[in-house]
């Protein structure tokens, strides 16, 4: 196993105790844990990359951690009320559609390649400073609104512009 695979499968552990330290509303815990998900997100790929670990399983996993970690960590956060329901069902249904999309590819015998594109990734970034600005300011007592909302907006812009991107590569790729 590689050291990259090794951080993804680490965050994919820390996915249940960050939902049940949200559930007991323990977010300075949950803080400090997303915190440490959201590090090995970064270092699993740069390490990766620089170690030569690249590996097919490696991708699928390390899709898999962000995906479940953002979705389970937002599913969490609504469960208090902390996130709006819309940027949920956003979030999420996303994720489903671009699923959807390499699931159709692959069964017309035209698999797309498994590529994450750079505005995902910076949807991925702002879903995980949305996420960690909300345990924080319940694990430090901020009551920054104005902050919370501009971030929510951001995530819901970032994540349409992602999947109209997404759609317009799989579109191309089917065509040709």
């Amino acid at each position: 196993m590689t050291i990259a695979n090794a951080l993804t499968l680490l965050r994919l552990c820390l996915i249940p105790l960050i939902v049940v330290m949200i559930h007991e509303r323990r977010f300075d815990l949950a803080f400090y844990t997303f915190t440490i998900a959201g590090i090995t997100d970064a270092l699993d790929g740069y390490l990766a990359r620089v170690m030569n670990q690249r590996t097919e399983i490696g991708a699928y996993l390390d899709a898999l951690a962000d995906k479940s970690l953002i979705a389970a960590s937002f599913i969490a956060l609504y469960g208090i009320q902390a996130v709006p329901y819309w940027l949920v069902v956003l979030v999420i249904f996303r994720d489903l559609m671009i699923v959807g999309a390499v699931a159709i590819a692959w069964l017309l015998n035209n698999p797309i390649p498994i590529e994450p594109l750079r505005i995902s990734k910076w949807n991925t970034a702002a879903q995980i400073v949305a996420v960690s600005f909300t345990l924080g300011a319940g694990a430090f007592g901020l009551d920054w609104p104005d902050v919370a909302l501009g971030l929510q907006g951001l995530v819901a812009g970032l994540t349409l512009i992602s999947v109209a991107a997404y759609f317009a590569r799989w579109f191309r790729h089917m065509a040709e």
